[in-house]
Formats: structure tokens, C-alpha cells, sequence
């Protein structure tokens, strides 16, 4: 059973309070939730943690690698693996706020800690089954235990001040994926419509797919909590913990 927990967080960069500014505690809750889910993620003893989000190809990105918050006005980087002798490859977005997740969690006073090794992969966006299924397999194999951190946003459509403006059809789709996630309905999340999923600019769809399969692979069954479920500037942000039932 090489996957033992997963953790589910959405990845706005105004997660980071330096990117926020002066808004930052507007996202406090976001921030509180996400850090109860990465607590219990490392509290499965993992051998393995790995983070997973999407970016520009399929596939690892192995350390050393770093990314940048510099875009969104901040000039701060977030290696993967704080400490890291060089930058080495780029992260996207999504990897980059969960690096800054695990560094945060480590930088608190009595923070239970992982000597685990920490390594990355990145989905494409419209990543269909077979490319699902394939990293899936690579996560997998990662270790004996393996902890997965896994970073999306639910749809960016919902009212006239979201990004994708307002869609209807946004909210059932999120409430749909709200409670696959408190479930842990392996089956919901892998028949989400990736082309729905993609006018409705879902940022997560491709990455909880992968999450969905590799815990189909482990075998065995799961229990989900749901942690946090909002839309604060039109855009579903979602926060789960999973652990084996």
C-alpha cells in the first residue's frame, strides 16, 4: 500500500502573506486549514512526500528546483527542498505554494518534521486518462509509504468579479467535488469532465485525477475529511485530508 495519506490544498499565490499584503488575513482560514492538512499528512510516518500540482508538461521535477513568487510582485523564492545548494529547475505556481506549505510547517515551534525525501511531479492541465493513469503509477512508486500533497483550485467562475466571470454551472460542479473530497470518492474525481473542467477554469481537475487513481492503485479504502470549502474571490478553494479507513 505505497500511498498512505494525501493532502488536498488550492494554490493562490495570495496564500503566501508577503503576496497578500495588507489582505493577507482575509485568507487566515484558508492558511489554518492548509496547515492542519500538511500537519496530519507528515504525521503518517511517510518514507516518501510528494507534491503534485499542475504545470507546464508531465512529469517529476526532481531536486534541486525552485520557484518564484517574483510575478506576483514579491521577490521570494521557495526551493523544494529548503536549504538546497542551487536553484535548479523551475516550479510552477502550484508546486511553489506547496513547497512554501512544507516550509512553513517546518518552521514552526515544535512542528512534527519528516526526514522524508521530498520530490515533485507536474500534470498538464488537459492530461487525459492515459497520462493520468501512467503518473499515478510514478507517484506509486515513489516509496513503501508514500505522503501526497496535492495542490488545485476548483472553478474560477464563480460570480461577475471572478476571473472567468460568473458560470452557473460552477457551482454544482464544485459542490460536486467538495464532497468527493470529504469522501474520498475515488470515483467522482476520476470522472470529473475535463472539458467542463476546463471552461469553468479548474486549476485542480488534472491533479486530484492523479490523486484519485493513485489511491485506486494502493487498493484498500479511504476516509476524507473536508477541511475547508470557499470562494472568497471567485475562486473554489478546498482544502482535504485523507487518510486510509
Amino acid at each position: 500500500m505505497p500511498l498512505v495519506a494525501a493532502a488536498v490544498c488550492p494554490h493562490p499565490p495570495l496564500l503566501v502573506p508577503e503576496v497578500a499584503g495588507a489582505a493577507a488575513s482575509e485568507l487566515d482560514d484558508l492558511r489554518a486549514a492548509c496547515d492542519l492538512a500538511v500537519r496530519r499528512l507528515l504525521a503518517a510516518d511517510p518514507d516518501a512526500v510528494v507534491l503534485l500540482g499542475v504545470g507546464p508538461s508531465t512529469g517529476p521535477i526532481r531536486p534541486p528546483a525552485t520557484g518564484s513568487l517574483q510575478p506576483w510582485g514579491v521577490d521570494l523564492d521557495v526551493p523544494l527542498v529548503p536549504g538546497q545548494p542551487d536553484r535548479g529547475a523551475v516550479l510552477p505556481l502550484s508546486l511553489t505554494v506547496g513547497a512554501w506549505l512544507l516550509a512553513r510547517h517546518a518552521e514552526r515551534p515544535a512542528a512534527p518534521v519528516t526526514a522524508a525525501p521530498v520530490t515533485a511531479v507536474q500534470v498538464t492541465a488537459d492530461a487525459g486518462p492515459v497520462e493520468v493513469a501512467a503518473l499515478a503509477e510514478q507517484v506509486a512508486a515513489a516509496g513503501d509509504r508514500v505522503a501526497l500533497l496535492v495542490l488545485g483550485d476548483g472553478s474560477a467562475c464563480r460570480g461577475e468579479k471572478a476571473p472567468g466571470y460568473d458560470d452557473q454551472r460552477s457551482l454544482p460542479y464544485d459542490k460536486r467535488v467538495a464532497a468527493a473530497l470529504a469522501g474520498a470518492d475515488l470515483d467522482v474525481l476520476r470522472d470529473l469532465d475535463a472539458g467542463l473542467s476546463a471552461q469553468l477554469k479548474v486549476a485542480g481537475r488534472a491533479s486530484w485525477q492523479v490523486l484519485a487513481e493513485a489511491a485506486r492503485s494502493s487498493g484498500g479504502g479511504w476516509r476524507g475529511e473536508l477541511l475547508h470549502d470557499s470562494a472568497p474571490y471567485g475562486v473554489a478553494y478546498f482544502v482535504a485530508s485523507w487518510e486510509r479507513a
